[in-house]
């Protein structure tokens, strides 16, 4: 199929994704406009971080954006995975039960939810359970008379070949969760932004993220946040920091304005990133490999495209083609390697402006069976359209040299 034929299938979607912009843009520069936040809010703070306004009102920002009591936008927390590790020790203390509700979790949060260091969950005395899933990856729910006291979901696929959790599905878990007397924890990552309504509007109690993905905007150069209900967001701040002043400190510095513009940005960003996933999808499958989620699958909940391209050469090939074209690096050669909190190789194609900011187009994978790349991101949609051609262009080629050995 040729390029013009498949653009043309991809812009009958890209109409439904520019409807979820157009909504999201609108929740967005309302919760701002309304916010009071000023030109000198936007200066940061130094030292203990006291009397950040700008800061407070970034907090009341995300918590109008997410539909939340309360909100948390902290640049000291470093990944999505340092902040669920802060929210989970929060919630869960000795004898407390642990259900993952979606099977096995993001390789990154490994150690802390199965490890036997002195930092660990189950080092702390919390018993962690995880629960097998039907073939739509819901979980099964065990019949026993110990409950949880979180239930625990990670919205996006991650590394695992399940679809991506949608309202409806969140929706029932949160029921089930409740019905425990649990608190459901939401995984946001790669979510926000990709419907018109967050996990909190299902029946979430604690949604966390990472800047580094869809709120940053493209522009956050670091941070993570917490959004839901005010007593669960008042621990994880306790925790981050200290107890009784988790809300009340924590310097901005200089990056202050680029994280509240990154949220501001975001909906539009975000919506790139999908239109982008749209096209891979279709150029991908026309090219013969099983993708997910399908090129007529929307709406869409996060911003990850998944291939099965079946091979290890195949999976480097492809993320050296999407090195290549990217702005930064581009130079640079991919290679697998064990990154720190991976239990297998892994490679990454990632030549943004921010390092690890995955909302900018990025590939990576694992190096194990059965060998799926997983595609994300894109600040624009031809930048990804540019990529998406270059992988498969790249991928025949080496098909017809027999470069694949």
């Amino acid at each position: 199929m040729r390029n013009s034929d498949i653009l043309k299938q991809a812009r009958q979607t890209w109409l439904h994704v520019e409807a979820i912009v157009a909504a999201n843009v609108t929740r967005v520069a309302k919760a701002f406009s309304e916010s009071g936040l000023s030109t000198s809010d936007l200066g940061g703070s130094t030292g203990y971080g006291y009397g950040d306004r700008g800061r407070e009102r970034l907090d009341h920002i995300v918590a109008t954006i997410m539909h939340a009591e309360a909100a948390m936008v902290r640049p000291q927390w470093a990944s999505g995975t340092h902040a669920l590790a802060t929210a989970l020790r929060a919630l869960l203390s000795p004898g407390d039960h642990l259900w993952l509700a979606n099977g096995p979790i993001y390789d990154t949060l490994q150690p802390l939810i199965f490890g036997n260091s002195r930092t660990s969950l189950p080092s702390r005395g919390i018993d962690v359970r995880v629960l097998p899933t039907d073939k739509t990856g819901m979980p099964i729910w065990p019949q026993q008379a110990i409950f949880p006291r979180v239930v625990y979901i990670q919205r996006s696929r991650g590394y695992q070949s399940r679809p991506s959790f949608q309202a409806a599905e969140i929706r029932q878990i949160a029921e089930k969760a409740h019905s425990f007397g649990a608190w459901l924890v939401v995984d946001n990552c790669y979510g926000e932004f990709t419907l018109e309504e967050e996990p909190t509007d299902w029946g979430a109690d604690l949604i966390v993220g990472s800047l580094l993905k869809n709120p940053g905007g493209g522009v956050a150069p670091t941070g993570a946040y917490v959004a839901g209900k005010k007593a669960l967001v008042e621990a994880v701040g306790d925790m981050l920091l200290a107890p009784g002043i988790g809300h009340e400190v924590g310097p901005t510095g200089s990056i202050l304005r680029l994280i509240a513009q990154g949220w501001f940005l975001a909906p539009m960003i975000v919506g790139e990133a999908l239109m982008g996933g749209i096209y891979a999808s279709h150029a991908f499958a026309a090219a013969g490999f099983a993708v997910d989620p399908l090129p007529e699958q929307f709406p869409r909940s996060d911003i990850v495209t998944a291939v099965q391209l079946g091979d290890a050469k195949k999976i480097e090939i492809l993320c050296r083609a999407v090195q290549r074209v990217s702005p930064i690096d581009g130079y640079v050669i991919p290679e697998a390697w064990s990154m720190p909190g991976y239990a297998d190789p892994v490679i990454m194609a990632a030549g943004g402006f921010v390092a690890g900011g995955s909302l900018e187009l990025s590939c990576d994978a694992p190096i194990r069976p059965p060998y799926i790349a997983y595609l994300q991101g894109g600040l624009s949609k031809w930048h990804t359209v540019m990529a998406v051609d270059a992988g498969i262009s790249a991928l025949k080629t080496a098909n017809k040299t027999h470069d694949l050995t």
